[in-house]
């Protein structure tokens, strides 16, 4: 395994950020951890990167201990911090040349890694990092922290605050970074990405909720969807969760996904009710189960 993770719990004052958490990242897998803002993700991740110390249980990254081995871990990981933490003042050219030597390497020792990655931002070489895009950013940073060759990568939350296409750009990077043997823990409070790890742990106030393969969790989601649609979105979510029989309601882009208590549920009884509230062009049709779906019901 790349990655073991055993029990790990961690506490600041009274607040638990991480309660008793356990997984595993097999060699050359893109694990995703999914959840939203405060879950617990950023604490783990230091903790795997060696830059926290849990208050109970044990992990193992590249085989090595991460309180005994922390000098080899250091040497065997690249971390992508949420925050953009290179040095701003320092141009593309001058933060890549400064980690490399930091590492004892070189952009040239590392060009089959990082070159279809680096030729994007190449031409601004030249460029403070402070003066970068956050789609430019995020790619310098990726850059940086797979200087030294290393066997796993950890990237906690890299898009947020970046734009569609750049997200969509970064993880077919991701994807090829795989296929070279690089071992990948990526963090997202983005549940549309999950899809995109080959498994996923989700995870909700320092609690791992459900470790499986996307369509796996999806296929366990326990009732019926539908996407209901109305000419006023307000009065329709008002509406449905004064309904007796729902079961759950959430808005999901220009529909709201809809589960009812019953098993024998008729979706013109429900359209016959939101129409006597006054709702008109009123739309009741079933609907696939996502991983945010899934992620709202274990949650609740």
């Amino acid at each position: 395994m790349s990655i073991t993770v055993r029990n790990i719990s961690k506490s600041y004052k009274d607040v638990k950020a991480l309660q008793n958490i356990s997984f595993e990242v097999k060699k050359g897998e893109l694990f995703g951890l999914i959840g939203p803002d405060g879950a617990g993700k950023t604490s783990l991740f230091r903790i795997l990167t060696t830059l926290l110390i849990a208050d109970e249980g044990e992990a193992e990254v590249s085989g090595f201990d991460v309180i005994k081995d922390y000098k080899s871990i250091r040497k065997n990981v690249g971390y992508m911090p949420g925050k953009f933490s290179l040095y701003q003042d320092l141009t593309i050219e001058e933060n890549l040349n400064f980690f490399a030597t930091i590492f004892g390497s070189s952009l040239e020792e590392n060009d089959d890694l990082i070159k279809e990655i680096y030729i994007q931002i190449e031409p601004f070489k030249k460029r403070r990092a402070g003066q970068l895009s956050g789609g430019m950013k995020q790619k310098l940073a990726l850059c940086c922290a797979l200087i030294h060759k290393p066997k796993v990568l950890f990237l906690d939350e890299p898009t947020t605050g970046v734009d569609p296409v750049s997200r969509k750009e970064f993880w077919e990077m991701l994807k090829r970074l795989q296929q070279k043997g690089i071992s990948i823990l990526v963090s997202t409070p983005y549940m549309d990405e999950a899809a995109l790890c080959d498994r996923i742990a989700l995870i909700d106030s320092g609690r791992l909720l459900q470790t499986d393969r996307p369509q796996e969790i999806v296929k366990h989601y326990p009732k019926t969807l539908f996407n209901v649609r109305a000419n006023s979105m307000f009065h329709l979510i008002k509406n449905l969760k004064d309904y007796p029989f729902q079961y759950s309601v959430f808005p999901f882009g220009e529909f709201v996904h809809y589960a009812d208590k019953r098993e024998d549920f008729e979706p013109d009884e429900l359209i016959e009710y939101l129409i006597e509230k006054g709702l008109s062009d009123v739309l009741v049709e079933k609907a696939e189960a996502t991983i945010e779906d899934v992620f709202m019901e274990l949650a609740r």
